[in-house]
């Protein structure tokens, strides 16, 4: 009996031992999987960081765009050589209409041969943001208290274009006139005309039209007016990436799903029973109940029908702005970009971390020293996102999966369109609608069929490395990716995610 009693008062000792667990021992088993990850995401991505493969400009006028990476504010280290500034959208001598660009040109294992070019959304978001914050060489993201080389950065890749379009944008100047997409189209083809005169020998180079949020309506648009127009650029159009994208009516990718959302992440939005009873109630009687499971089918047995009688949500079924507006009493850190975030907020050099502006200083792109650094006008307050609007009379044109995107999709070598899944202000429910069936109302098809023929596999989206980061599907020259733990702007949220997706884009990997 005494021995039994010792033995088990050892295992008692082992078992309280094996639960006490310390600091230090998490900080052991920390450094040992950033070890793991750091090794693992080398050997995945095979790419050389650090230093830039530079190119040399034989125009006189390309060195006044020219920037020293070593003298960048507030950045302690050297971020390469890189062009920035202002150019017309025209050759007209008169022209007042200028976008402001940053290029880049690869890091020492990308690409000589191709181009991406990058625009934020909005309308009227500034794709500086992008270059800070998603997928350029430095990165100060939310919560950095100084910028840091970003690992992920496209530049490893092949050069990279930031523009801030269409005018009203940013640092970009003139009086916005644009009616519709088509107008946006022509008017930063003529920027990249003139920019291609100055940068001549970037011409001819394959190129990747790239962008997030409302980017989803620019890019296949500007992509449809370069295809037919083939001869106005002197760049070999190859595919475009749109991530989050707004391609829909806001009643598909926002009103139909919210309330779905909101049941799959219960937890984060924390609503009672009562509230969540009235939410089901009122999507019920707005038609929206239901919907996913009724119409959407593999494949597509025909048009999907609108919930109501208008693109817009009937009077009483605006349940995404009541989602919203309740979200921010229980979390007034609510972020509508990335559903977990709480307090304290982030502090932000861009003043706009969340589903708000932040009043917030030093906003880096409004520094005198930043703006004469890279060739921005000093006299131009820089806000991430204009208050001037960039469609004086409202952006006319339908929404892309209604009218080009078909066309797109059949003519570039490969299309991406990728979705953060913790993203609320555009719900990846939302384009089940647009993707599968191909949306509502839409009167074409791409290559031949409508839609896609088969269902997406969950865990179908392997990242190298890291295993299964969501869902991937692929058929006819589109490939859809949604990916797990991140929002909105899924370079910034899911930076590895995003450079394999990249990766498959430009056709530097076989498989998605």
């Amino acid at each position: 009996m005494h021995l039994l009693a010792a033995f088990t008062v050892l295992l008692a000792a082992v078992a309280a031992s094996g639960r006490r667990t310390t600091k230090r021992k998490i900080g052991e088993r920390q450094l040992e999987a950033a070890k793991r990850w750091q090794t693992s995401n080398t050997q995945s991505q095979n790419v050389k960081r650090g230093g830039v493969q530079n190119i040399t400009f034989t125009n006189s006028k390309a060195s006044e765009f020219y920037v020293d990476g070593k003298s960048l504010p507030l950045v302690d280290f050297d971020v390469g050589p890189s062009w920035a500034g202002l150019l017309p959208i025209s050759s007209n001598p008169n022209e007042t209409r200028q976008l402001y660009f940053w290029f880049f040109p690869p890091g020492p294992e990308g690409s000589l041969d191709d181009l991406i070019f990058w625009t934020n959304g909005g309308p009227g978001c500034s794709s500086l943001e992008g270059l800070l914050q998603e997928n350029g060489p430095f990165s100060w993201s939310w919560g950095q208290a100084k910028p840091t080389v970003n690992q992920q950065s496209w530049t490893n890749l092949s050069s990279v274009l930031w523009v801030e379009q269409p005018v009203g944008t940013g640092f970009s100047q003139g009086i916005p006139n644009a009616q519709n997409e088509d107008d946006v189209a022509a008017q930063l083809v003529g920027f990249m005309q003139q920019f291609l005169e100055v940068f001549s020998e970037l011409k001819g180079k394959k190129l990747y039209l790239t962008g997030e949020s409302y980017a989803g309506t620019y890019v296949p648009y500007i992509a449809n007016y370069i295809y037919e127009n083939p001869t106005l650029l002197d760049l070999s159009l190859q595919g475009i990436w749109i991530s989050d994208p707004l391609m829909s009516w806001d009643v598909v990718q926002e009103q139909i799903p919210a309330v779905d959302f909101v049941n799959k992440y219960a937890g984060l939005f924390s609503f009672n029973q009562t509230y969540m009873n009235y939410l089901e109630k009122k999507a019920a009687v707005c038609n929206y109940t239901g919907y996913m499971d009724k119409y959407v089918t593999y494949p597509p047995t025909g048009l999907l029908p609108l919930p109501g009688d208008s693109v817009e949500f009937a009077p009483g079924c605006d349940v995404w702005d009541d989602i919203f507006y309740n979200a921010l009493i229980i979390n007034p850190a609510f972020d509508v970009y990335r559903i977990w975030d709480t307090y304290p907020i982030l502090w932000d050099v861009l003043g706009f971390p969340g589903s708000f502006a932040q009043t917030q200083s030093p906003i880096y792109f409004n520094r005198r020293d930043v703006k004469k650094a890279i060739h921005a006008p000093v006299d131009t307050e820089w806000s991430e996102c204009s208050n001037i609007n960039v469609f004086p009379n409202g952006d006319n044109s339908l929404p892309p999966a209604f009218t080009v995107l078909p066309n797109v999709i059949e003519k570039n070598q490969r299309t991406v369109i990728v979705h953060g899944l913790a993203d609320f202000i555009l719900i990846a429910d939302g384009y089940d609608f647009v993707f599968d069936p191909l949306s509502v109302y839409i009167l074409t098809h791409w290559n031949d069929l409508q839609g896609f023929q088969t269902p997406i596999a969950n865990d179908s989206f392997i990242v190298d490395g890291v295993g299964a980061y969501g869902t991937m599907h692929s058929e006819r020259g589109l490939t859809y990716y949604e990916v797990a733990l991140s929002g909105h702007m899924i370079p910034q949220f899911a930076p590895v995610a995003a450079f394999q997706i990249m990766q498959y884009l430009m056709g530097f990997r076989a498989t998605p």
